[in-house]
């Protein structure tokens, strides 16, 4: 009962794949598999911090479109790749800054702040872009997607190593450590002296960081300018989040989530091969994260 249920789900979905197309058990086809969920696995990880906060984070849909926006619109055309970086980054930071000011210091509805500005920062691609999808985003942005080192992509590489820094640094600093009291009781955590608003206003900071990050890497894949693609990510990350076991009430832990993520990817490639159509898929999702909200009820009824 202790298990989070994404590692149950994986093993499953893994072995069904294995049952149905043996084939593609291969680690460049699953490779290639895992680099389409990279960037909502890099979402996942910011939405762990704020959700171990007793919080959430719904902004990542709007922040993805607007940096996806500045690198294909050409308002940044001749700019060197780190400049470029740097200001996608630092727009994050910022947006994940005023959230966390707003839920954090203003004891504002982390869900009614964190939607709004998603509502707000989508409005403004859509008014800047006029309703007509931007141009090519950067060759560079592409070939580093693409890169391989030897059979695993390079975007697999990297979400792993930010997936082990941020679990090292969960498990080891005193940062940490505030998100898990925080996650466990905030009221007793006040008492004993955590610093709850600061912690809460570093986690959607962090948050507002990764979904910068998420969105470079979206970037990249798509290779093109979207006013469409983004906030899927956002039920996508939460679901996935819950699936690998941090929930309100729970301590941060990242390789259960990181386990949900590959679940996704699983999923999609198992239905289908069986034919299954958008819809179910849908369905099928809807019905893992309901699944895994009732193993979560009566876990907490046992204990």
């Amino acid at each position: 009962m202790r298990i989070p249920p994404s590692y149950v789900v994986f093993v499953v979905l893994l072995i069904t794949l294995w049952v149905l197309r043996p084939n593609m058990m291969n680690v460049a086809i699953l490779g290639t598999f895992a680099r389409q969920v990279v960037p909502l696995g890099i979402v996942v990880l910011g939405q762990i911090l704020v959700i171990s906060s007793r919080s959430i984070d719904l902004s990542a849909g709007g922040i993805i479109l607007l940096v996806n926006y500045m690198i294909s619109s050409g308002l940044l055309y001749g700019w060197p790749f780190l400049p470029v970086v740097l200001l996608c980054l630092g727009f994050g930071l910022i947006v994940g800054l005023l959230n966390g000011l707003l839920v954090g210091k203003r004891r504002a509805s982390a869900v009614i702040v964190t939607l709004a500005v998603n509502i707000v920062l989508v409005g403004l691609v859509e008014y800047l872009a006029n309703g007509k999808p931007p141009g090519d985003v950067p060759t560079y942005f592409r070939d580093l997607y693409n890169t391989r080192f030897w059979t695993a992509p390079a975007p697999v590489i990297f979400w792993v190593m930010l997936a082990g820094v941020t679990s090292a640094f969960l498990g080891s600093s005193v940062f940490g450590r505030f998100v898990w009291s925080i996650g466990s009781n905030p009221t007793s955590a006040h008492f004993s002296g955590v610093p709850v608003e600061r912690t809460v206003v570093v986690a959607h900071t962090i948050s507002g960081l990764m979904f910068a990050v998420a969105a470079l890497v979206q970037t990249s894949s798509i290779a093109v300018g979207s006013v469409r693609f983004g906030p899927e990510l956002v039920m996508n990350s939460i679901a996935a989040t819950i699936l690998g076991g941090v929930v309100f009430g729970r301590p941060a832990e990242v390789w259960g989530p990181f386990f949900g993520v590959l679940c996704f990817a699983l999923l999609f490639v198992v239905m289908t091969t069986i034919g299954v159509q958008e819809p179910g898929k849908l369905i099928v999702q809807g019905l893992i994260i309901l699944l895994a909200a009732i193993f979560y009820g009566v876990r907490s009824k046992s204990n």
